[in-house]
Formats: structure tokens, sequence, C-alpha cells
């Protein structure tokens, strides 16, 4: 026993040694002090001092040599656990089936597959004539397009009515500035003509050799102009066909299912407008759907001599759909076919020659609704799950029976499914393949807890742990939300996930106002003048985790990103002291600032979701949470930042600042670091696993602080 008992004391004295000394070397290593250049902002007769606007200038030497000593200073921080985050990612790659391909869908007399090969970053895109045994033609092989290029994303592929040609669009920089271009599919030939500074996507004509595009404002990056060209023409004489000069509106060109009609889209947060053209006249000139008006959202789906039009007139605030004749297709003209309903919110319709899909959310879950055109016997699929996410896939045929759909919950795989309508049979077409021999459903419980808020609304929280957990607060525990835009956040399976449930971590998704996931209201309730229910739903969702003794304070970490990084720095100035560690990807987090600068791209758009601060009470109210202007002198948890340099949605410079402020103003000696890709976007690393390092450093900073090592 005094042999073992000296070998304990030992290796405790050896442990907390080395331990001593990591800490000692961590106090070593200094990080960078942004300097102070003071720069007053005056708006509405209010004073504020932005010591840190000077990090704006993207071009600017010292900037860019402040992030790379930013960038040094996380490495540094984080030498401990590259080998852990080399296994990470190892793990994590063994788990994904490299040679995987796409379920293939039939159209316009070809399948269409989108596959992978072993060892590559990149798909593939192939078609094959008629049948699954005829010869395959790669369309694109991206790897081979990507090699010598630190970022590739082809996007917006689209093939003529003839099969002959197809056109996409590139982007080397991740600005979401895609480069246009036309291939021909019989020789493989790319045309020589290029149209800059797209959106990648182009909608066909039925002559073949005519198609729309939307080009960008290069500096806003809005959406805003539509195009007409034609092949084997030049660029610069293609016409302008629609120039959307609302600068709160951005415009998009598409064809409908139908193929009969090319549509011109006109959106904002809050009103829609569309035009129409026959495909088989691209000289036409469009016909106004119906004209906008504040507040009135449509869309528009054609089917036999009718438009079927999902809407929220009438103060429909759940959505209605109703049906016009496509001769007189004004408002005045629409007939209710599904009434609004309080407590289900129609989310889309899916058109078939005999059944009209529904597509439907209600008590926070996905329902799919078919309901044949004769008029009865309708009824809703299936779905047993607690918590789970279902939704209507690639379905381009209008004469069929089969309805092709997705689901997936936070423990079961991602599957394609076809289900006959008509038999009401179903057949699973593909389930994700999660490799490695070790993942079994039957090791994890998923279940959906309600979290009650300050004001009494119960918030829903999904989540997903191995079996055998027990309340006592000592699970460390990831709570992750977005909360913005009506974007439902809905539970998902993920084989990356598995690498923290597999060494202890519950991981939730809290639904929290600001999206849509109990309905239009619950966006309602998130947004504008009330967007600080999103904040305080997710304090008040973490609270109720800590009281459930699912996990403590001392456990309990948070992510968002983009607006849901907004999320994460409200939190952390309004309630620092439930979490441990928090990662903030790409944060919105200079609102006021952004929203007044109307020259930083999307921010015209925003002002129905934020507000317009030129308003002085969306400026005052604005101020109250923006999370770069209430930065204080107080504690704040352990964090981890990202951004991209190239950053097209959320600037760099705005978490850069928030993280220099941090730094000059927090009183504590946690963690904190801003890690720059300074190749990538809003989207990170482009490559298939590139993005694996990614979340391989997100997870070892998470593991780290729970001293978890392997």
């Amino acid at each position: 026993m005094k042999n073992i008992s000296s070998i304990v004391i030992i290796s405790i004295i050896f442990a907390t040694s080395c331990k001593d000394k990591k800490e000692e070397m961590k106090a070593e290593i200094q990080p960078p002090v942004a300097k102070i250049v003071p720069h007053t902002l005056e708006k509405h007769g209010d004073v504020r001092t932005d010591n840190y606007f000077w990090l704006n200038q993207r071009e600017d030497k010292e900037v860019i040599d402040y992030l790379n000593k930013e960038n040094e200073y996380y490495e540094k921080m984080t030498a401990h656990t590259k080998s852990f985050q080399d296994d990470l990612f190892k793990e994590m790659k063994a788990r994904i089936k490299e040679d995987d391909s796409s379920v293939p869908y039939f159209y316009n007399g070809y399948y269409y597959i989108t596959r992978y090969e072993t060892g590559k970053d990149y798909p593939i895109y192939s078609r094959k004539k008629g049948s699954l045994d005829a010869k395959e033609e790669i369309m694109f092989d991206c790897n081979e397009m990507a090699k010598g290029k630190s970022y590739f994303n082809l996007n917006g592929i689209s093939v003529s009515e003839d099969n002959k040609w197809v056109s996409f669009g590139v982007d080397l920089v991740s600005r979401r500035q895609y480069t246009l271009q036309i291939k021909n599919l019989e020789t493989g030939e790319i045309l020589p003509e290029k149209i800059e500074n797209t959106t990648g996507s182009s909608t066909w004509s039925s002559d073949n050799k005519t198609f729309f595009y939307t080009k960008k404002d290069p500096k806003t990056l809005r959406s805003d102009k539509i195009y007409k060209h034609i092949i084997q023409t030049e660029v610069k004489n293609d016409p302008l066909v629609y120039h959307e000069k609302d600068d709160t509106f951005y415009s998009f060109v598409y064809k409908e299912k139908s193929k009969k009609y090319i549509v011109i889209g006109s959106t904002s947060t809050l009103t829609s407008e569309f035009q129409f053209l026959e495909a088989n006249n691209p000289n036409g000139k469009f016909k106004m759907f119906q004209k906008r008006t504040r507040g009135l959202e449509y869309s528009i789906s054609h089917f036999g001599n009718d438009f079927y039009v999902v809407t929220n007139k009438d103060k429909a605030t759940n959505f209605k759909l109703m049906k016009t004749s496509e001769n007189t297709t004004s408002m005045e003209n629409w007939v209710e076919v599904i009434p609004h309903r309080e407590d289900v919110l129609l989310e889309g319709i899916d058109i078939f020659k005999d059944y009209l899909v529904v597509e439907e959310r209600s008590n926070g879950l996905n329902k799919i609704q078919i309901r044949p055109w004769k008029g009865e016997g309708a009824y809703y699929l299936p779905f047993e799950s607690e918590t789970y996410t279902a939704y209507t896939t690639t379905n381009p045929d209008f004469d069929t029976d089969i309805l092709r759909f997705a689901y997936q919950s936070m423990l079961t795989p991602s599957s394609v499914i076809d289900f006959n309508m008509k038999t009401k049979e179903k057949k699973v077409l593909k389930e994700q393949e999660v490799l490695g021999g070790k993942f079994d459903k039957n090791n994890y419980v998923e279940e959906r807890i309600w979290a009650t808020a300050t004001d009494g609304t119960k918030v829903p929280i999904s989540m997903v742990y191995r079996k055998g957990m027990k309340k006592d607060g000592s699970n460390p525990f990831l709570l992750y939300a977005y909360g913005s835009y009506g974007a439902s956040m809905d539970p998902y399976f993920s084989t990356t996930r598995l690498s923290l449930l597999d060494r202890g971590f519950i991981y939730a998704i809290a639904h929290i106002r600001g999206g849509e996931d109990l309905g239009r209201r619950w966006y309602e309730d998130g947004k504008l003048l009330k967007k600080k229910n999103t904040f305080t739903d997710f304090i008040d969702c973490s609270k109720y985790v800590i009281a459930q003794k699912y996990t403590s304070s001392k456990h309990l970490y948070a992510e968002g990103g983009s607006a849901g990084g907004l999320l994460m720095g409200a939190i952390v100035n309004m309630a620092p002291e439930l979490y441990n560690g928090v990662i903030a990807q790409v944060p919105f987090v200079d609102v006021v600032t952004t929203m007044l600068d109307d020259t930083i791209p999307l921010t015209t758009g925003e002002y129905d979701e934020w507000g317009n601060p030129n308003e002085k009470a969306y400026y005052d109210y604005m101020k109250s949470y923006s999370p770069y202007d209430n930065v204080m002198a107080q504690a704040y948890p352990n964090m981890y930042v990202s951004t991209g340099l190239h950053d097209s949605q959320v600037q760099y410079w705005e978490p850069a600042k928030w993280v220099a402020k941090l730094r000059a103003t927090k009183t504590d000696k946690n963690l904190l670091f801003l890690d720059t890709n300074m190749d990538a976007g809003h989207g990170g690393a482009s490559g298939r696993f590139e993005a694996l390092k990614e979340t391989a450093k997100e997870f070892t900073f998470l593991l780290d602080l729970e001293n978890i090592k392997e």
C-alpha cells in the first residue's frame, strides 16, 4: 500500500508540475493589443467613440498584420491541442463515406447525380441518359477545376431544355460573387464569354440559346439587375431586362416547374412582387403578377391554367393558399384553397397531377400533408419521433404518384425516401452511412423539453446525448441557436457531433423566438423592437437546463454563427456567468454602425429585420443590445471567435473590433481567441474535408476547457 501511495503522490506531483508549466508557458504568450485610434460617430445627437474603427480597411497592411498576429496568438495558445485536433479531424473524416453519391433524380430525359470520390474534397456532377445503366456523362469535376485554388465553389448548374448547354457559376474568393460561364455538353467546350459579379444562377428560355441571369451591385452585393444573354454573343451587349431600384429589395429569376413561364421575383423581408413571361418568348415583355404592396408576401406555383399562391393576404399571419387563373393574376382574383390557421404555419406546396402536397409546421414540428385534387382522403405522412426534420426534396415532374422527401432526427441519419401517394408505400432510397462500425442509434437518446421564458412563453429545446446520462449537473452541454430572419433551426443528424456525444457532451438546439419554429408570430416576436426576446429566450433556456441539472454553469457552452453570433455577443454581455465557454462564428456584433452604413453589403435589405437606425426609436433600441456597443468591464466566458477576411455577409472587421475591445475591457483572464481564415468568407473553407478542420478547432476548444484530452 505504501508503494502504491508513493506512486500516486509522485504521479499527482508530476501531473500538477506539467499543468503548472503549461500555464506558465501560456502566461508568457501575450495577446496582441490593437492600437486605439478614437473615431467619433454621431447620430440623433448621440455620440459614440469607436476606438477600433480603423480595422475596417481590408487592404491596409497594418490591419492584415493585426489579424495575422491574432492568428499567431491563437496558434501558440492552442499548440498543445494540435495533435488532438488532428486526431479529431481523422475521427470525423473516418465516419464519412468518401466515395459517396446522391440519390439520382430524373429530369427531362436524364438522371442527374452528384458524387464524391475517395480522397477528394469536391463533388463531381454527372448525368446518364434515359437509364441508370447508361454511360455516365461528367458535366463538372470540381476537383480538377479547384486545383491550385485556395477556395472554390461551383453553383447554379442550369441545363437548357434541349440538354445541349449548361450554364454555371464559379466563386474563387468566397464573397458570393460568381462568374457565369456556359459549357457545351456535347463537345465539352466551355465558351469564352464570362459574366462577372452574378448570383451564379441563370434560367434558360425554351429557345435553348437565351438565358436570364442576375447581377449584383459591386459594392453592396445586392442582387438588383436581371439581364438576358444569347450564347456566343458579346456579354457587354446583354440587354437589361429589369432593374430593382428599391435598395431594400433583391431580385432573382427562375422557371416554373411547368416550364411554361420564366419568373422575375423581387422580395424584401416583408413584401413580394413577381413578373412572368412565357418561356418560349424570351424577347417578350414580362407581365406583372401582383404589384408590390407593403406587407403583402406571396409566392407562386403554376399548374395547368392556374397559379397557386401562398400568401399572408388579409392578415393571414401563418399564410394561406389561394388560386387564380394565369390570365387574371392580380389579388382581387385570388380564391381561397386552404384557409389561414392560427396554430399551423403553411411553409410551402408541391404540385402533382393528382395531388397537392402541403408542407406545414405545427407545435414546432414539420408536417407533410397529401391532398388528392379530387377533394377527399387527405392525410399526413406519419412521423413517430419526438423531435425530427422532414421536408420534400427534388420533385421535378407533375405526372407521378411518387413524392420524394427527406427525414432525419438528432439520432437518426438523414434518409431520402420515395413515397407512393396512392398506395402509401414508402421506399428508403438512401440512408446516410456512418462508417467506423461504432455508431448505433440505440446508444443515444433524443428528447424535446420546454423552458419557460421570462414572459411566460414556452420555448422548445431539442437535445441528444448518450444513454446513461445522469442529471447531476456535471455533464458538459453545448447549446446552439440562431434566432433571426424567421429561419427555423430544425433538429438534424450530424456525424461530426458524435465526437462530442461520445465524450460525454449533451448537444441541444434552443428553438428561440426570431426563428419561425412555432409559426410566423414566433418570428414577429423576435425581431425589430422585440429583438431582445431572442436573447432572453436563450438565457432562459440556459437557466432551465442548469436548473434541471442537465449541466451547470461550469460545464455549459453556447454556440452561434452570423446572426447567431449576434446572439452570442448579446448573451455574454447580459449573462456571462452562465457559460464556461462560447463559440461565435462570423458574428454580427457591431449592429448600429453596420446598419447605419448603407454601402455595406446587405444593409438596406435588413431594415425590416433589425429596424432602420436612421429612425431614433430603432437606433436607441439597437444600441441597447448591440454587442460591440455594450462591452463592459466584467468577467466574460472563454471565447473562440472565427471569421473570414472575404466574408460578404458579416464583414471581418466586426468580430475583429469586438475581440479588440473585449481584450481591452474585460476583467478576467479567460481565453479569448480571434481566428481569421485569410482565404475564405462567410461559409468558411470550401473543401469537403477542409471544413472538418474548422470543426475540429471548435471541438478541441470545448474539450480542452473540459480537460478532455483524447
